[in-house]
């Protein structure tokens, strides 16, 4: 049988050893007797490598696991998870009245996600270096559309492929409707919690939305280790804590946009939502993640400044964490920097030694982003996956901010043409599905939430 990535004891390991000392733990010992045993600490590659291990191998990774989760994580001062320690760093700011929806910025917001994560799908994966020979290579430098594969040079393909399971749906030949992703399947499943359950929904529910709507395999790093504790009886939140190294990885700031588009103008009532959902698979920053997503979306959907929505979402982090300084480091490239390439190599300098799929680094760079380009939509996405890492992920976040303050008829046609108007879906009841619809159903919860 075909291992499957992500849930095996020996591969968590590797991650958990980079995670726990990015946490302050002292692992020195634990790697020590890890490597001693003849076995690498380095992760063997993406997704987690799918070779077969000796089950000797296998045994003493549960065993340095355990011994890794008892260990003591400091800062849980100035880095809380629980929503009344990290509303008790915030101050006392509170949110402003909700504005009315607006339909063409709902509707900017969700075909500017999908066009931005298309955008990236390609080129998920590949390093940025990579991404700069495969654009100027084709005509896209700087990037203001599509992907292509007309142009490229059998050299530069073969260095750089293309992500295998992106190219036949995400090139701008391939495109035909937006294709199947976890970024947008999030977003739909973020619509189901509240039509189900409404604003008192709790973390689980979105649990259970999971285990009944999403297939298993559609989850990813953090998902999936809390998929798999869900289905040996967690509960959140030990489901994002337990085996899980991913706990500070993406996965929860790609599923928050949605918390934050039901509410308009209430950043700190969006990111108390977003937590209840990331509380399921992440901590600690990967908790932030979410929280800063669902804030800054609060602020676009009423059209104000990329400052603004910057200010909001910083509002929402704890003023103590890394994923403040991640932000704050960010929007200081995006005023400074003297070109796309010099930003892009100090994001690097600061946190190239994290995971490509870890919150911190693009977050970082979603902020430059957003920054740099002033909220224009074609500068943002293109800077934003230009600049590698989560490209799909950082494409889809940027995409819907600045699609929403574009509104849907501000989203140039050539972006939103090959999309036709529906999106795939590996969930029930989803698949096909037009933006009309989703746009109609999404401010149906709204005028819900802001009338009550």
């Amino acid at each position: 049988m075909r291992r499957i990535g992500w849930i095996h004891p020996e591969d968590l390991l590797r991650y958990e050893l980079q995670q726990s000392e990015l946490e302050g733990v002292d692992v020195t010992a634990i790697r020590d007797r890890w490597c001693n045993a003849g076995f690498s600490p380095e992760p063997l590659g993406y997704p987690a490598s799918t070779l077969p291990r000796e089950r000797r191998e296998q045994d003493l990774a549960r065993a340095l696991l355990a011994e890794l989760t008892a260990l003591p994580h400091p800062a849980a001062d100035r880095e809380p998870g629980d929503w009344p320690g990290i509303r008790a760093t915030l101050g006392s700011s509170g949110d402003e009245p909700h504005h009315a929806p607006s339909a063409s910025r709902i509707g900017g917001a969700w075909v500017g996600r999908a066009i931005g994560c298309v955008l990236g799908k390609p080129v998920e994966g590949i390093p940025r270096q990579g991404i700069d020979e495969i654009r100027r290579a084709t005509g896209r430098d700087p990037l203001r559309h599509y992907f292509t594969a007309e142009g490229l040079d059998p050299a530069t393909a073969a260095r750089w492929p293309w992500n295998p399971t992106a190219a036949p749906t995400s090139l701008v030949e391939t495109i035909a409707g937006t294709p199947e992703d976890d970024d947008i399947n999030y977003t739909l499943i973020a619509l189901r919690i509240l039509e189900q359950h409404g604003p008192e929904f709790t973390a689980g529910d979105v649990a259970w939305c999971w285990l009944n709507d999403m297939p298993a395999l559609r989850s990813f790093t953090a998902e999936r280790i809390a998929y798999r504790n869900l289905l040996l009886g967690l509960e959140p939140p030990d489901t994002a804590s337990a085996g899980n190294p991913f706990r500070e990885w993406i996965g929860a700031q790609i599923r928050a946009d949605l918390y934050g588009w039901v509410n308009p103008g209430a950043p700190l009532r969006a990111a108390e939502w977003a937590w209840r959902d990331a509380s399921v698979s992440h901590t600690r920053n990967g908790l932030y993640g979410a929280m800063f997503v669902a804030a800054m979306s609060s602020a676009a959907i009423t059209g104000c400044s990329v400052d603004a929505i910057l200010d909001a979402g910083a509002s929402v982090i704890p003023p103590g964490s890394r994923m403040a300084d991640a932000v704050a480091f960010g929007r200081r490239l995006g005023k400074n920097a003297d070109s796309p390439c010099a930003a892009y190599r100090q994001l690097e300098q600061a946190y190239g030694h994290l995971h490509w799929v870890h919150v911190l680094n693009n977050a970082a760079l979603v902020c430059y982003a957003l920054t740099a380009s002033r909220g224009d939509f074609d500068t943002a996405i293109g800077l934003v996956v230009a600049g590698g890492w989560d490209t799909d992920s950082n494409g889809a976040t940027v995409g819907a901010i600045t699609g929403a303050l574009a509104g849907h008829d501000g989203i140039d046609r050539r972006w939103s043409d090959p999309l036709r108007g529906r999106i795939s879906s590996s969930l029930p009841g989803f698949d096909g599905v037009g933006f009309d619809e989703l746009v109609a159903r999404t401010l149906s919860v709204a005028r819900e939430i802001t009338s009550a």
